[in-house]
């Protein structure tokens, strides 16, 4: 069997690189168009002591349950707040992103309800709005 890698084509000259880019950047900016909903499940060395291994497997856990077409979970490393890790922030395209603090499994659930499925950012457990962008 031959390793999927191997199977690429090979670049020849510059020419054929740049439509090659092109159609990647166009598919790219497709699929992001697509995504209604994403989730960044921050995930440092101190968001996983604090338990953001339990936050991620509740949102997965509640995305197969609850279902929904259009959603994005990623992870990410450091956020920059340790004191208030497990953090999460939610974006809702054409809505300013939701950074959400002191996660825990049951919150990420109840964040995963109102917000993600219901478009209601849950203030009792933001810490902001707006103050970044993930795509």
């Amino acid at each position: 069997m031959v390793c999927p890698c191997r199977q690429t084509r090979k670049v020849s000259s510059l020419e054929r690189l740049d439509p090659l880019k092109l159609k990647k950047l166009h598919n790219e900016l497709r699929e992001r168009r697509s995504e209604e909903v994403t989730i960044v499940i921050h995930m440092g060395t101190c968001g996983i002591a604090s338990g953001a291994e339990e936050v991620l497997q509740a949102v997965l856990d509640a995305a197969s349950e609850m279902g929904r077409s259009g959603v994005v979970i990623k992870t990410s490393g450091c956020a920059g707040l340790c004191s208030r890790e497990p953090m999460l922030t939610v974006e809702v395209t054409g809505a300013p992103p939701v950074k959400y603090v002191n996660v825990d499994p049951a919150k990420a659930r109840r964040i995963y309800s109102e917000h993600v499925l219901g478009h209601q950012p849950v203030s009792d457990y933001a810490i902001g709005v707006g103050c970044e962008r993930i795509h």
